[in-house]
């Protein structure tokens, strides 16, 4: 099992987003009985994990997906900070140091990550 480092940080990311969003299909199939939304979920939490996998393999392909993955929940985090609604309603004033925090790890987890891994060399 690989260690946490930079050089697979996105990599331990993309493999926590697919062990909870496995507990959360396992969720809405037998507590929620629903079974279209979840085979949904299902794809996704495959195609998730098999990035996770195959960046852990260091396949280049995969470590590219990663980063612009990575990079879009970056900017995704970056334009909260400005224009979210519901994200300053459920925080509360809470919401400008947790979102801040939370954009710029992301950012260093991104950079370290292209460049640990040589991506853009």
């Amino acid at each position: 099992m690989k260690n946490f480092n930079l050089t697979h940080g996105l990599n331990w990311l993309m493999a926590i987003f697919t062990l909870l969003a496995s507990v959360a299909v396992l969720q809405t199939f037998i507590i929620g009985r629903h079974f279209i939304i979840p085979t949904i979920l299902l794809v996704i939490t495959i195609f998730i994990g098999n990035l996770a996998w195959y960046g852990f393999k260091q396949a280049k392909w995969a470590q590219y997906i990663t980063f612009w993955c990575g990079f879009i929940l970056t900017s995704h985090c970056f334009f909260a900070l400005f224009w979210a609604k519901k994200y300053r309603e459920i925080l509360g004033s809470a919401f400008e140091p947790v979102a801040v925090i939370t954009t710029l790890l992301l950012f260093i987890l991104t950079w370290f990550y292209a460049r640990k891994n040589q991506l853009f060399n």
